[in-house]
């Protein structure tokens, strides 16, 4: 399994990173795990624009979804021709959301381009993929992820304030994918996001063999983060970067 970082972005795009968005792929299997701010320029670096074969949505924040508003220009009028609808996950209310952002009345646009399913804390099989979701503590509904090809463990925070929730998504997972877009010693509002130190904390708790940290803000201090992260975590701690490639 491979997974290859489109954007890392909380929040907002950086001046060197879209929003969030991973890029899973086995066995020919290519799975896009949030498409923020950004994503499908960061995507065409790494693969054919048609090449993606399911998309999953953690939460209808607009760093984490707003480019398949993008992308559904790209699956309806390609030059290659039309494709069949694309499946995509997310939380109750994604279409409504897209549809939104259309002005209302896109049902023919949105029927061409995705297939939309509802996610609740569950198991779904894509592909050669097994993506466990698991509900975390953020303002709107939101879903943590284990996803595996039957060999390698990637566990993914998405968006989260402290809960212990998150061991239980990180429980052994060879690669954790964590949010850390908060310093400690800051008056950060509580049951949105994480530290570092908290991120490091659960990557403990839950003994992940690895830490990767994601969705830092643009003006936070990236050196304090992973200060903090390795203040509570003494395995392997790394900065998120963009088209950056993890092998499990």
């Amino acid at each position: 399994m491979q997974l290859t970082i489109l954007g890392c972005s909380g929040t907002f795009p950086g001046p060197t990173s879209p929003c969030s968005s991973y890029l899973f792929e086995a066995e020919g299997y290519r799975l896009l795990v949030d498409v923020g701010n950004g994503a499908t320029g960061s995507l065409q670096a790494c693969c054919d624009l048609l090449d993606i074969d399911a998309i999953v949505v953690s939460h209808l924040h607009g760093d984490h979804y707003l480019d398949l508003i993008n992308y559904t220009y790209v699956r309806r009028y390609h030059p290659r021709g039309t494709p069949p609808p694309l499946p995509v996950y997310g939380p109750p209310g994604i279409r409504h959301h897209i549809d939104s952002a259309f002005g209302g009345g896109a049902d023919d646009l949105l029927d061409t381009a995705y297939a939309f399913t509802e996610l609740h804390d569950h198991r779904t099989e894509l592909g050669p993929f097994t993506v466990d979701f698991l509900q975390m503590e953020h303002p709107v509904e939101t879903y943590g992820m284990r996803i595996t090809d039957g060999g390698g463990l990637i566990a993914y925070s998405a968006d989260t304030g402290a809960t212990d929730r998150l061991v239980d998504v990180a429980r052994d997972a060879d690669l954790f994918l964590c949010e850390a877009s908060y310093l400690d010693g800051d008056d950060n509002p509580p049951g949105v996001h994480l530290t570092g130190r908290e991120a490091g904390t659960y990557a403990a708790r839950a003994d992940a063999r690895r830490l990767l940290l994601t969705h830092l803000v643009p003006w936070g201090d990236v050196s304090r983060t992973m200060g903090e992260a390795h203040a509570a975590y003494d395995g392997d701690v790394t900065l998120a970067t963009t088209h950056a490639m993890f092998q499990i």
